[in-house]
C-alpha cells in the first residue's frame, strides 16, 4: 500500500514538473513570436503587473506578517528581485528579437552550470571531476549552438546577439538562485515570491516609462492581449505553483531533471506555431548540453 501511495505521489510529481516546464517553454516561444509586435520592456512590464495582481491575494498576509524581516533585509530582497524578475525576464524577451525560440530554451537551461561555477568562485565549493566534465560538455554545446556549428565564428563574435543576451539571463538567474540560499528562514515561499514580484515590478517600471519615448506604439490586438495574459498567469503564477508541487512530491533534483526537457517542448511549439526549423546543430548541441547538465548535477547516493 505504501509503495502504491509513493508511486502515486511520484507520478503526480512528474506531471506537475512536466506541466510547469511546458508552460515555461511556451514563454520562450512567445518571446520569439511577439518580438516584432511589442517591445521587450513593455511585454515584461505588463507580465509582471498582472503577475503581481495575481499573487497578492495569496501572499499579502504573509508579506505583512513578515514585514519586519523584509524591511531589515530590504537590500537583499532588492538584489534578488532585480535579478530574478526585472533583469531575467526582460533579457529573455530582448533575446527573442534576434534568436530562435529553440536557442532561447537550449541556452537558458545552462544556469545550473553557472550556479556550480559561481559557487566555486564565491562560496569556495569544490568542483568534482564529474562536475568538471559536465561543465565542459555544456560549454561545448553552447558554443556549438551560438556559432551554428562554425566554431571559427568565435574569433569574430559573429553570432546572434540574442544568444549572448539569453546567456546573460542565465547568469542572472544563476546568481539569483545562489542568493536564494541566503533567504530568511522565517519567511515562507509566498512572502518571498510576493516580495520579489512586487520589488521586481517596481524596478522595471522606470525602465518601461523611460523606454516608451523611443519604442514603437503597441498595436494592441487579441494575440498580444492573450499572450500577456498567458505569460502573467500561466508562465508566472501557474508554473510557479506547479513547480513547487513538483519539488514537494519529487525533490529538487528529480524535478530539475525534468526541467532540462524544456528545449524539446520549446522546439516542438516553435515548429508548430512559428514554423521555425529544427536543424542538426540543435540536436547536436542538445546532446552536449542536456547530458552535461545531468552529469554536472549528479550526486551519487551515499551508502547507509
Amino acid at each position: 500500500m505504501n509503495d502504491q501511495i509513493e508511486q502515486g505521489r511520484t507520478g503526480k510529481g512528474y506531471l506537475f514538473a512536466i506541466g510547469s516546464t511546458i508552460l515555461w517553454a511556451g514563454n520562450m516561444t512567445l518571446a520569439r513570436g511577439l518580438s516584432s509586435s511589442i517591445d521587450p520592456l513593455a511585454l515584461s512590464f505588463f507580465r509582471w503587473t498582472l503577475a503581481c495582481l495575481a499573487i497578492l491575494p495569496f501572499s499579502l498576509k504573509h508579506i505583512i506578517a513578515g514585514w519586519p524581516i523584509i524591511k531589515k533585509r530590504l537590500g537583499y530582497f532588492s538584489v534578488v528581485a532585480f535579478l530574478g524578475v526585472t533583469a531575467f525576464a526582460t533579457l529573455v524577451y530582448m533575446a527573442g528579437r534576434t534568436t530562435t525560440a529553440l536557442n532561447l530554451s537550449l541556452i537558458s537551461i545552462t544556469f545550473p552550470v553557472f550556479i556550480i561555477i559561481f559557487s566555486r568562485i564565491f562560496l569556495k565549493e569544490k568542483i568534482s571531476g564529474l562536475r568538471g566534465a559536465g561543465i565542459i560538455l555544456v560549454l561545448a554545446g553552447v558554443v556549438l549552438l551560438i556559432t551554428k556549428g562554425n566554431v571559427k565564428a568565435l574569433a569574430t563574435l559573429s553570432f546572434a546577439p540574442g544568444d549572448a543576451l539569453i546567456l546573460l539571463s542565465s547568469i542572472a538567474w544563476a546568481v539569483y538562485s545562489i542568493l536564494l540560499r541566503k533567504k530568511p528562514k522565517e519567511l515562507n515561499i509566498w512572502a518571498l515570491q510576493g516580495t520579489t514580484f512586487i520589488l521586481g515590478w517596481a524596478f522595471l517600471t522606470p525602465f518601461f516609462l523611460f523606454g516608451r519615448g523611443n519604442a514603437a506604439p503597441i498595436a494592441w490586438n487579441a494575440t498580444i492581449l492573450l499572450s500577456i495574459i498567458y505569460v502573467a498567469f500561466m508562465a508566472s503564477l501557474a508554473a510557479f505553483i506547479l513547480w513547487n508541487k513538483a519539488v514537494e512530491q519529487l525533490g529538487a533534483s528529480r524535478a530539475g531533471i525534468v526541467y532540462y526537457s524544456m528545449p524539446l517542448f520549446s522546439g516542438l511549439l516553435a515548429y508548430l506555431i512559428l514554423g521555425e526549423s529544427v536543424g542538426l546543430v540543435h540536436l547536436l548541441s542538445a546532446l552536449f548540453i542536456v547530458p552535461g547538465i545531468v552529469v554536472a548535477n549528479y550526486s551519487p547516493k551515499k551508502a547507509a
